[in-house]
């Protein structure tokens, strides 16, 4: 296993739509496992193939870790099939370091994935985990969490960004 670069705003290849995976093999798993070592290496709760330049649908969690456990899942091709509860967060992300912001998501998300054994499954998640689904799901189909705020705020960051862009030049 080796840890993977992620990608950081404003890199375009952050807003590729990420492409199906049709046969889960051998290498899908290596860059499955290589997600989440760079996932843990990163400090992150979950990490999208986009995110490490492989546009493809492929996502990471575990949301155990805060707790210091570990219990890492994969999910290949994740769609959100059901999602309620609205409710208003702060959300950070490994693209888009040093910036948190409050989010609108759904509370509760039920999601349907294939796992690393071609298997079709679904999970419930709440809370945390059901953030963590939207958020890496989001990152497939080309949208950073910053995209969810309002106009001022992601101009506000913008400005912030490219003036911290032009200090490291």
């Amino acid at each position: 296993m080796s840890v993977l670069e992620i990608l950081k705003v404003p890199d375009p290849k952050l807003r590729e739509k990420a492409k199906e995976i049709l046969k889960i093999d051998d290498n899908i798993k290596k860059i499955a496992y290589d997600m989440i070592e760079t996932m843990y290496a990163g400090k992150g709760i979950g990490l999208a193939g986009t995110q490490v330049g492989i546009p493809l649908r492929i996502i990471v969690i575990d949301v155990d870790q805060i707790e210091g456990e570990s219990n890492p899942m994969v999910f290949i091709n994740p769609e959100i099939v059901e999602g309620r509860d609205r409710v208003v967060n702060e959300e950070g992300c490994l693209s888009v370091p040093g910036y948190t912001a409050k989010v609108e998501r759904f509370n509760y998300v039920k999601v349907r994935y294939k796992d690393l054994d071609d298997k079709i499954r679904e999970m419930e998640g709440e809370d945390l985990l059901a953030r963590a689904f939207q958020h890496e799901i989001d990152h497939l189909n080309g949208i950073l969490f910053i995209d969810h705020l309002s106009k001022l705020k992601r101009e506000m960051f913008l400005k912030r960004l490219k003036k911290s862009m032009e200090r490291n030049l």
